[in-house]
Order: structure tokens, then C-alpha cells, then sequence
């Protein structure tokens, strides 16, 4: 049953939430065994809601990503090192969801902090892609897309990206994954990986289910330093300039913005195609071409700073994650151990037994850029190479709407090939999805179509605070694909 059908017989009175819940709790305990999608379900059914055809999502199921602090629920960030972590308050994207009547119904499994692209480093086992189990789900939210695919009940994933961490899972297991401008969602409450990157979004099946979540969870919160003071573009505007104080006054509501795309203008960056599976390719050209044939008008362009993105974001965010990882060492949060020697022995003790492979390798990469000698070399450079990426997309959006490309250069692994790759030929995965990141750009990945019976996802990326832009094209897509 799709999400919007399910508000709406849920606010005639045609569903009882009590005995829906009973079934989908039923429902969800059997997936979570075959395909270990969740760290943590819920285990109370939800509360009588008060002025249900007020509320935006009453009852509505919404699962949420492992970073992201439930009051009540474990949050572990998907490592062990936190397991047994209950936060005592809610995340702001949280707090937002129950007050509109939403149900908090578990929490998704994830790479360990986000480190990774297949969800292979998580604490707590990874999730199998509900397409084919020996197959990854993508990471590292990739229980949230696993779970939005397989479970045929209305539902709506909160989830969280720094390089590619929504649209990679997205794309994988043939779902909808968006992620906001940065500073469009409030990081209040987020474990963080890299703050300067880390935005919390969405993943659902629609892209309706998703401009409804955004409408909701997006606004300016005054406990986060890094939050924006303003909306998206208001549609029923258009008229005002870009910017203008009036044009966001108010937090959009973004289901507005999903009406027929028009002639939409695309850039095609011709970087993005040319280490991508071949049916990849094709399975994004010829969405691209039904767009045309819509009425939209596409050109091939250049971003020149994409081969230097990849380099760019692991800089930054090993950087920012060996700084965000240092408290984690059984003293204030986190796991302990008898305290035995000095505290840098102590500390040792407690970090080599709770840190998974990955998290002690991007700690180490990152300590070493920021280290004396070698921040100017690594890191401040990195972040000059971030302004130009930057500049490369603002070029291309005073021209164009929207730019599309494939979201991954592949479909989904096996486990036992993702065993024999690197931890460099793993970074490389991202190379498609870390640029948009990076330069903090709304993007969403929707399905295409297939490829060797697996999912493709086509990736659309707008300009800053133009999600209704995006969320725009990516319905169209869906309506000429599916």
C-alpha cells in the first residue's frame, strides 16, 4: 500500500493502527531475520494519536538510520563500541516525525560510523539486497534501502549521507534516496562521521514519500550551528528573485513541487560515464531519452574537478572522523574495559577491541593528515580542491536545471567479490557519488531500470536549496520508467 493511500484511509478511519500494527510488527520481525535490515525494532506498538487528520504521517511507520539518536532506543552508529547506547533525548529529523504522528519502528543497520559503500562493516552483520541476498545492499545506509525495498507495508527511511551514503544504497537496491543541501536538515542529534558533509535524508520507495518526509523534517533548528535559515523554492513564487527574503519565509512543502517537469533543461557530465558498466550507461541514456522525448533538452558538459573529488572527500573526512572518534575511548561514552596502566594504554585497550578494521584504518588516515607537517600538504589542500569542485557545479547551474548521471558505476556485489577488493578499490566505488557531496548539492538517485536483473539509478543533482528543482525531475523519471 503506498504511503499517501495509507494517510489517507488512516485519517477516514478505514485502517486501525492497532490491528495494522500487529500485522506489520508480524511482517517486519520476519524480514529483519531473512535480511538483517534492523540493529534495534521497536518494541511497543504506538500510542492513541490526538487530532490525527491534523498530523502529516499519522501512524505512519518510519524507520530511522543507526546514527540517528531515538530517545529510548539504542543508537549505536553501527559499532560495537557504542552497543548499549540509549540517548535520552530524540535527533531534531525525530522529534519532527512524532509530532507530525509519525511511528519510530526500528533502527537500520549501517557501515560502522558510515565507513564503507556495502554495509560490510557494520558491527552487527550486514544486510542482504532483497533483490538477491548474496548481494550487498549498498552502504552505509544500507538497511534503510533494503528495508524500503522489501517491505511491501507504507513506510519511509530517515537516513544520513557524507560521500554517497543514501543514493549508493539507493541505487543498489532500487529504491528513491535523497539528500538535501547541506544545512537543509538539522544534524541536532546525528552521530556524526564528518560534519561538514553529513546531512540526514531520506529513502523511500516514491518520490512523493520523500517530498513529503523532507516537508516535515527540513527548518532551521537553533541547536544546530550549521543550519540553514531558509526553505526551498516556493512554487507558487516563481516570480520573486532567487533569494529573495519573501521566497523563504516559510518551509516548503515540497509535494507541491511534484507536477509535470516541463522542458526541463539536463547537463550530462561526460566524466560520470566513462568508467561506468556499459549497461549501466545505457539504462541512464535511455531514461535520458524518454526525458527528452517529454520535452526536456539535454547537453554533454565537463566537470573537470571530478577526478580530484574522490582524493577531496577522503581527505576531509578521515580528517574529521579522527577528530569526532576521539572521545570514544571509554571514559566518557562509549564501551569500557577495567581501567589497567596509563590512560594512553588504557585508551588503546578499549579502541582496539571495539573499533571494527575500517574505523581504525580512517582514524589512522586522518590523524596523519592533520598532523603537524602535513595539514597544509593534505588537508588544507583538500579543502581548496573542495572550493573548486564547488565552483565547477555553480558554473554548470546557471545553465542548466538539473544534471544527471548513473549514481554507481555498477550494480550491486556479491559479498565474495567485495571480499577480494582493496580498501582503495572500495574508496573508488564512490567516485560518482562523493562530488555532489562534497560540494553539498540536493541529489537523488531514482530507479532506471536494470542491469544483469539487478537495479540501475539515475542521479539527479540541483543547485543549493533547489530541491523542488530536483525532486521535480526525479518524478518525471519515475513516471516514464516504472
Amino acid at each position: 500500500m503506498p504511503v499517501r493511500e495509507f494517510i489517507g484511509k488512516i485519517r477516514s478511519g478505514e485502517i486501525d493502527a492497532e490491528k495494522f500494527y500487529a500485522e506489520f510488527f508480524r511482517e517486519l520481525a520476519e524480514l529483519n531475520r531473512k535480511y538483517n535490515f534492523l540493529i534495534t525494532t521497536a518494541i511497543s506498538k504506538p500510542g492513541k494519536l490526538k487530532d490525527v487528520k491534523n498530523k502529516k504521517m499519522p501512524y505512519l511507520p518510519v524507520s530511522a538510520k543507526d546514527c540517528i539518536c531515538t530517545k529510548g532506543m539504542q543508537s549505536a552508529a553501527g559499532s560495537k563500541i557504542l552497543e548499549g547506547y540509549v540517548p535520552l533525548f530524540d535527533a531534531t529529523c525525530i522529534e519532527k516525525v512524532k509530532n507530525e504522528g509519525g511511528t519510530i519502528i526500528g533502527k537500520t543497520n549501517q557501515d560502522e560510523f558510515g565507513f564503507g559503500t556495502f554495509s560490510t562493516n557494520s558491527g552487527f552483520g550486514a544486510p542482504k539486497n532483497p533483490t538477491d541476498p548474496e548481494r550487498s545492499c549498498g552502504g552505509s545506509s544500507g538497511g534503510a534501502a533494503g528495508l524500503a525495498k522489501a517491505l511491501e507495508y507504507p513506510h519511509i527511511a530517515i537516513a544520513e549521507s557524507t560521500g554517497g551514503s543514501i543514493s549508493c544504497p539507493a541505487s543498489f537496491c532500487g529504491v528513491a534516496g535523497f539528500t538535501p543541501t547541506y544545512g537543509m536538515v538539522s544534524r541536532h542529534g546525528l552521530i556524526d562521521y564528518s560534519n561538514s558533509l553529513d546531512k540526514i535524508g531520506v529513502i523511500a520507495k516514491e518520490v512523493w514519500d520523500i517530498a513529503l518526509m523532507l516537508s516535515v523534517i527540513a527548518g532551521h533548528d537553533s541547536r544546530d550551528s550549521t543550519s540553514a535559515n531558509r526553505a526551498g523554492h516556493c512554487p507558487a513564487k516563481k516570480h520573486q528573485p532567487h533569494g529573495s527574503r519573501e521566497q523563504y519565509a516559510k518551509p516548503a512543502n515540497y509535494t507541491d513541487f511534484l507536477n509535470p517537469a516541463g522542458k526541463i533543461k539536463i547537463g550530462i557530465p561526460k566524466e560520470y560515464f566513462e568508467n561506468t558498466d556499459k549497461k549501466v550507461s545505457d539504462a541512464v541514456w535511455n531514461a535520458i531519452k524518454k526525458l527528452e522525448g517529454s520535452g526536456a533538452s539535454y547537453e554533454t558538459i565537463s566537470l573537470k574537478s571530478t577526478e580530484y573529488a574522490l582524493a577531496c572527500y577522503y581527505i576531509i573526512a578521515c580528517s574529521e572522523a579522527s577528530t569526532n572518534l576521539a572521545k570514544f575511548c571509554g571514559m566518557r561514552y562509549g564501551a569500557e574495559s577495567e581501567i589497567d596502566g596509563s590512560f594512553d594504554e588504557y585508551f588503546s585497550v578499549v579502541r582496539t577491541k571495539y573499533f571494527g578494521q575500517e574505523a581504525k584504518r580512517r582514524i589512522l588516515l586522518g590523524t596523519f593528515s592533520r598532523m603537524a607537517g602535513y595539514r597544509d600538504q593534505y588537508y588544507l589542500k583538500a579543502l581548496k580542491v573542495r572550493a573548486l569542485v564547488i565552483e565547477d557545479f555553480r558554473r554548470a547551474f546557471k545553465k542548466f536545471d538539473v544534471l544527471i548521471a548513473p549514481t554507481m558505476p555498477m550494480v550491486a556485489p556479491r559479498f565474495k567479490d567485495i571480499e577480494k577488493l582493496s580498501p582503495l578499490e572500495q574508496y573508488a566505488m564512490d567516485v560518482l557519488t562523493v562530488g555532489p557531496n562534497i560540494a553539498g548539492i540536493p541529489h537523488l538517485s531514482v530507479p532506471c531500470g536494470t542491469a544483469n536483473s539487478m537495479p540501475v539509478g539515475l542521479h539527479i543533482m540541483g543547485s543549493h536549496f533547489n530541491e523542488g528543482k530536483v525532486l521535480q525531475a526525479g518524478q518525471a523519471v519515475e513516471n516514464l520508467t516504472m
